[in-house]
């Protein structure tokens, strides 16, 4: 699988949708579909790097395929939680910083999702306080996809039924899909099982990959584009009162479809848009906790001229994330060599914002007995308008 500009240029579209989305941009209510549409990049990007290891060695490592992920996802991830988690006691004292290290935890395993279904967050409503690891929750889904997806295939060759990946991948989609649309309530945001389609209808495309070169130049491009601006309307149009994912998540992921078939790099392969790209998780990862501890540490809305200073300074700290953690562990050629040596750093990864975690739960004043339930700032940042 050759490199793809327009992937990484739709990836800067996912993550500008999101992130405006979140910093409350007017006209762009439904901009939470760029989270969709990394869903189905990923499926694509997965699955096409899987087949073609099948392809070329008739099988399929899993301890190399989550050697890769690991590589590619947990060091950010655990900057950004450990960042996050001692910025929260910093600015918003002990009290919310105690409540924000157990959701650091369960973002940390990967089960984010299910820590905030269980709390009934409802993602596309108001609230007063929403956590700022909250956005973890679809990486979680997509740790989870991961855990799955890659077993079965191995799973199915192992049994010589290489030629019924497609039928059970087709059959999982639909299946998905369906209680996607019957399933309500804030499971139905956020759980795997209804978001499995999507990723599954990027996994489906890159089956049918190899036939993708061959649809003219003039079609892939009418097929990019229409896709491209379907993903717009979805961004203008939904809203928090859009039942979702459901029917409605259609739109985004079919759009998100035909751009993967149909190759934008017209337009999507511009040079400002692949950079964009290639810092989108972090940047993803970045921007909704300094967005949140700023407001909340403020107690009230921010100013738009102030949200979009801390956007970007998001930005900037993508930025010091992908130069300074990801790039080093991702093309390491020792730890590229070395699978085993992948995972067992994979592990400290996990492990360390359990421990800071723990630590700062442990040292807090609220651990302590007869402590008031008054605001203490935890490190002395001042009180915020009541």
């Amino acid at each position: 699988m050759r490199f793809r500009p327009d992937v990484e240029g739709l990836r800067a579209v996912a993550v500008t949708l999101v992130v405006l989305f979140h910093a409350g941009v007017p006209g762009l209510a439904g901009g939470y579909v760029g989270v969709d549409v990394f869903f189905v990049v990923s499926g694509f990007l997965i699955t096409s790097l899987m087949l073609r290891e099948v392809r070329r060695t008739g099988d399929l490592s899993l301890i190399d395929f989550y050697a890769r992920r690991a590589r590619r996802l947990l060091p950010a991830a655990a900057v950004v939680l450990v960042a996050t988690l001692l910025a929260s006691y910093h600015w918003l004292g002990f009290l919310r910083g105690d409540e924000i290290a157990g959701d650091v935890v369960w973002s940390a395993l990967f089960a984010a999702n299910f820590r905030f279904t269980a709390e009934g967050v409802d993602y596309l409503a108001s609230q007063g306080a929403p956590s700022p690891v909250q956005h973890f929750w679809s990486l979680a889904v997509e740790e989870q996809f991961y855990l799955v997806w890659p077993a079965v295939i191995a799973l199915l060759i192992w049994l010589g039924l290489r030629w019924a990946i497609g039928y059970w991948l087709a059959a999982a989609v639909v299946a998905s899909l369906a209680y996607s649309i019957w399933e309500t309530g804030t499971w139905s945001y956020f759980s795997p099982l209804t978001r499995a389609w999507e990723l599954g209808a990027g996994c489906l495309l890159a089956l049918a990959a190899p036939r993708l070169d061959r649809i003219p130049y003039r079609w892939a491009t009418a097929l990019a584009g229409t896709g491209l601006a379907l993903i717009v309307v979805a961004a203008l149009t939904f809203d928090d009162a859009t039942p979702f994912p459901g029917y409605a998540a259609v739109l985004p992921v079919l759009a998100t479809v035909l751009v993967l078939a149909g190759r934008g790099d017209s337009v999507l392969g511009r040079w400002p848009l692949v950079w964009l790209g290639r810092l989108s998780y972090s940047f993803y990862l970045w921007h909704w906790p300094v967005l949140i501890i700023a407001e909340q540490a403020y107690g009230e809305p921010l100013p738009a001229s102030t949200r979009a200073l801390l956007i970007l300074g998001a930005l900037g700290l993508a930025v010091i994330t992908y130069f300074g953690v990801e790039e080093p562990v991702r093309r390491s050629r020792t730890l590229r060599r070395s699978p085993v040596l992948t995972l067992s750093l994979a592990a400290w990864l996990i492990v360390a914002p359990l421990v800071a975690a723990r630590w700062q739960t442990s040292t807090s004043p609220g651990a302590e007995a007869g402590t008031g339930a008054e605001y203490q700032p935890r490190l002395g940042a001042p009180h915020g308008p009541p």
